[in-house]
């Protein structure tokens, strides 16, 4: 693929270049719009023991999280280790008057153990602040990929994604393995139970060569029809898992195209503006976000 190198004018050497991917096609390119990322290196050397996860959860809570916040708590193994902190920091009295917003029973769960005061996600909900973790985020553009593994019905894409979109600030928690141009993997994708087939074939269709369409199972081994027993969320729709078989040039492009389809819900692909990135590995933690270079950033 061609990139196009940026450089990120600054003094500061903490700041470093970036690479974007040039757009093309249909499950990839097209005309997606760019935006700048600014790449803050916190090195090895300046963190203290624990795993890089570890870290990234830590840098996440002391960095954006403040007093009085309402919080839309993520999914995911950093998140948990942030959950956990944050129920530090408030009972040593660091923090005060936090309130939760759960993106799933699991996290939910993790917050009341954590003893995290709760709340209830309702539409018009304001949320200061949102951590999460995410499957895969796309280089450059920092879009995103969830909902890859969950295999409970009672979790929900749907749920997860109006708290993200809601989230004033959002900070996704990955490893550098899941930060990449050209990403890979499947795409989960709600649809109609009622004409999933449909949905199925239109989706099949529409990236023929690019990927295979499989309906996720609740029990068993997955394939094009889910087996016996396919998974029903707590909305009542069934997951397909488009299985893309070569990179990805452009998740923008395939969220557009899965949006027109008839019977499409929702899926798994979120772009969130602003968006920031705390990205994990064995030299130190790098910090992404999708500001316009000259924005003022809030903490």
């Amino acid at each position: 693929m061609a990139l196009a190198s940026i450089a990120i004018a600054s003094s500061n050497p903490l700041y470093s270049s970036l690479t974007l991917p040039t757009s093309r096609g249909r499950g990839g390119g097209g005309s997606t719009r760019r935006r700048r990322t600014h790449c803050l290196k916190i090195t090895g050397s300046s963190l203290a023991g624990g795993s890089a996860l570890f870290q990234a959860a830590h840098h996440t809570v002391d960095t954006y999280i403040k007093s009085g916040m309402v919080i839309g708590l993520g999914s995911g193994q950093a998140s948990d280790m942030a959950i956990q902190y944050i129920g530090l920091q408030l009972g040593a009295g660091a923090l005060k008057d936090i309130v939760g917003i759960p993106m799933s029973i699991a996290c939910a769960s993790e917050a009341a153990k954590a003893g995290i005061p709760l709340g209830h996600y309702e539409y018009c909900s304001q949320i200061d602040f949102a951590f999460d973790d995410a499957d895969i985020i796309e280089e450059g553009t920092l879009i995103s990929v969830i909902g890859r593994t969950r295999n409970e019905g009672e979790e929900s894409i749907i749920q997860e994604k109006s708290i993200l979109n809601a989230a004033n600030k959002l900070v996704f928690m990955i490893t550098e393995n899941q930060y990449k141009s050209g990403p890979d993997g499947s795409i989960p994708v709600l649809v109609n139970s009622l004409n999933w087939m449909q949905a199925a074939e239109e989706i099949d269709d529409l990236f023929l060569g690019d990927a295979e369409v499989w309906r996720r199972p609740s029990i068993g081994i997955a394939g094009p029809k889910g087996g016996d027993f396919p998974l029903v969320t707590k909305e009542g729709h069934n997951v397909l898992d488009v299985i893309f078989t070569s990179p990805i040039l452009s998740l923008n492009e395939v969220s557009k195209s899965l949006d027109e389809v008839d019977g499409v819900i929702d899926h798994g692909i979120i772009s969130k503006f602003p968006c920031t990135a705390v990205i994990a590995s064995e030299s130190g933690l790098s910090v992404v976000d999708n500001l316009p270079k000259n924005a003022v950033k809030e903490p």
